[in-house]
């Protein structure tokens, strides 16, 4: 029997070999944010891929939103924002249930907590009041779904303070996607909410005494008191 031909290159090899080479082309500046990608007989002839492996690979950098389809004038560079592609990872992290969403909630608390130490060395004034206002509007409620709606905005403002956008849209769709786990978890403890008020204050102290590790520490504990909990709910 014959042997099959070893060197011949697998279709998904020569795909992944496009798509590196795409992405390489934005990286190094060959293609920039905004223009109009070449043709995919262009793009063939200078990569010295198949066309359909790079139309195949054109596709997956769509669904990735690395690249963008304009009806009627082609596939452009998107603009880059952290946002615009880090949506492809908010609706990973939607669709996620147990141990998935646990490890999700473990990345949340490794970035929350660096996020929340630069925020107390960064934050603005006008930003402060800003948290301040949320924790007095969650304080000031035993309504679970206003509640949860001044913690998400309590967090959203830290993460901006902390003046990175990539960091801030990373945590913005862990923050999101994981509020059914908090609204799971604060109607099944009876006391959640009230431990959840505590450990905002905590947070809001060290962002006023401008004390990073202290900040850290605060937010740590609080996202890992929901990580910890739902370990337990779905380990048990």
């Amino acid at each position: 029997m014959d042997q099959p031909d070893q060197s011949a290159p697998q279709k998904g090899t020569v795909t992944q070999r496009a798509i590196e080479q795409i992405k390489a082309m934005i990286g190094e500046g060959r293609l920039e944010p905004g223009q109009r990608l070449p043709t995919e007989r262009d793009l063939a002839a200078q990569l010295g891929i198949s066309r359909s492996s790079i139309r195949e690979a054109i596709r997956a950098l769509t669904v990735l939103g690395v690249l963008e389809a304009r009806h009627g004038s082609g596939i452009y560079v998107t603009q880059l924002e952290a946002g615009d592609l880090l949506e492809t990872f908010g609706v990973v992290a939607d669709l996620s249930r147990g141990a998935r969403l646990v490890e999700l909630l473990e990345v949340r608390r490794v970035l929350e907590s660096t996020a929340t130490a630069l925020a107390a060395a960064r934050i603005s004034p006008g930003q402060l009041a800003d948290v301040e206002e949320h924790l007095e509007a969650m304080n000031a409620t035993d309504d679970p779904e206003e509640i949860l709606s001044h913690d998400l905005a309590f967090h959203r403002t830290i993460a901006l303070a902390a003046g990175n956008d990539t960091m801030a849209a990373i945590l913005e769709g862990l923050s999101s996607r994981t509020f059914r786990a908090r609204v799971w978890r604060g109607y099944q403890e009876e006391d959640a909410f009230e431990r959840t008020r505590r450990e905002h204050a905590r947070i809001h102290r060290a962002l006023v005494a401008r004390d990073p590790e202290a900040a850290r520490a605060a937010a740590a504990a609080h996202v890992g008191e929901v990580e910890e909990w739902l370990r337990a709910q779905v380990e048990g």
